[in-house]
């Protein structure tokens, strides 16, 4: 077995450099030096650990350039593309810093013959199983929120992008943090059942797909651990008869390419009604066949490779499966000819149940675009799937857009008349096969706490 993990550029299919992985004696050390760093970490004030977290941030944004050029070099993000990411990752910090204290404070409850306080208190180690997409946003989404608490972290990052993993625990060591608070493990993935299953590690959070969020929930249940799980999705954006076209066309090219289409709140599924259903596709794939795949270094590009190659590899068998089955390519749908792990933007028509364009997750800048007959229908498609993370409405009734996003569709997040990702201030997560559990907005530092009861009888 190979200690070692190659780091490959996705444009050049080129090495970039190899890490070595620890043994598993190294990795229980490490495991038991996150715990006593603890011990220490959850004694300090929310002042200290606000103005530690604060610093993260703003040496996120002093190396913002360096930390852009990381991302594109390890999973192909365009470079425009970098820079909001680390700003992303600083507002976070920022809110978190700034809202502890409000979201952590002990209340006061009723109790009779005496008084009663409700105190959230931190539980240990929490150990972070994060993908590619996003490098730095998807670990200080979590990981922030639980230092906050009081918590310690531990991470295993997509090995694919190890450089940003080592990029992060440096800015954490320069921050200020004290050793081991917050630790990337270099291991390989046989290796994480041994953290999710050693006495001191307390909750697992994972982002990735619902099928190995399956595996990483079962096995921190056998613990009778807690998890948090952001999965997959198959994101619906409904065009309904009185929306804005030209608007919903250019901000459904955008949700579905950004990232090069790998984002799991990526618009996807592009439900349509009837009445404007020609004048929707005929838009939308006329703006798609305008963006093209190049350079991820370079400014201009909108569009760069997928981050590996079997990546790629699986999106189009998935487009031909869906072709086989009587989908329509408008655009894309093949593989070119060129160095690196690109795919171009790609268009599906006429997508129907039973087609991985309709029921699956495409990770990557691929449309499916579904005829819905009115409002009850499009919204019937949308949740028509086992996937519930997020989701769009374009409607000039914004009264009607609102009601119905928030009565009828059955997901985490929905948009309404526009596309956004992650916001520092919002909930964030899933239903169904997208998961559990919420970050963002507070919420995330309540996640792994212990909501703990104190009775105080009268004296």
């Amino acid at each position: 077995m190979s200690n070692t993990i190659k780091t490959v550029n996705p444009a050049t299919g080129q090495t970039i450099r190899e890490f070595e992985t620890i043994s598993d004696e190294q990795l229980h050390q490490k495991i038991e030096q996150t715990h006593q760093a603890f011990l220490d970490w959850k004694q300090r004030s929310l002042e200290e650990r606000g103005r530690l977290v604060r610093r993260v941030g703003e040496l996120l944004v002093r190396d913002k350039e360096r930390l852009s050029s990381l991302m594109t070099q390890e999973m192909g993000k365009p470079i425009s593309q970098a820079p909001p990411e680390i700003d992303l990752c600083k507002s976070i910090c920022d809110y978190s810093a700034d809202n502890a204290a409000r979201v952590l404070a002990e209340e006061e409850r009723d109790l009779p013959g005496g008084r009663a306080l409700v105190t959230h208190q931190p539980i240990g180690i929490i150990f972070g199983i994060q993908p590619w997409n996003f490098p730095f946003y998807q670990v200080i989404r979590y990981t922030i929120a639980n230092l906050m608490a009081g918590n310690a972290v531990l991470l295993k990052h997509a090995p694919n992008v190890w450089g940003c993993a080592e990029a992060l625990e440096e800015i954490f060591r320069e921050a200020g943090m004290p050793d081991n608070v917050f630790t990337v493990l270099y291991i390989r993935d046989e290796q994480a059942s041994q953290v999710t299953e050693h006495r001191l590690v307390r909750g697992v959070t994972f982002t990735g797909s619902a099928a190995t969020g399956r595996k990483v929930a079962a096995a921190a249940s056998e613990q009778l651990k807690k998890t948090v799980l952001e999965l997959g999705s198959n994101d619906a954006y409904l065009v309904l008869e009185d929306a804005d076209i030209d608007k919903a066309v250019e901000t459904c090219v955008t949700g579905r390419i950004t990232n090069n289409g790998q984002t799991c709140v990526a618009a996807k599924r592009f439900v349509v009604v009837d009445a404007v259903y020609e004048q929707f596709r005929d838009a939308f794939v006329k703006r798609m066949k305008q963006v093209e795949f190049g350079d991820p270094t370079d400014e201009n590009t909108q569009l760069g490779p997928l981050a590996r190659r079997d990546l790629r590899d699986e999106l189009h068998k998935q487009v031909q499966a869906s072709v086989d089955k009587g989908a329509v390519c408008l655009t894309g749908g093949e593989v070119p000819d060129v160095d690196g792990f690109f795919y171009p933007s790609t268009v599906l028509d006429n997508v129907t149940p039973g087609m991985p364009a309709y029921d699956g997750e495409l990770f990557g800048p691929v449309a499916s675009l579904i005829r819905a007959k009115d409002e009850e229908d499009a919204l019937r498609i949308a949740n028509d799937s086992v996937y519930g993370l997020g989701g769009g409405i374009f409607s000039r009734d914004e009264a009607r857009a609102v009601r119905l996003a928030r009565d009828h569709f059955d997901t985490g997040m929905v948009c309404v008349n526009g596309y956004y990702i992650a916001q520092p201030n919002l909930p964030f997560g899933g239903v169904k096969e997208s998961g559990y559990g919420r970050e963002h907005g507070g919420y995330g530092m309540l996640e792994f706490v212990n909501s703990k009861s104190l009775m105080i009888a009268q004296s």
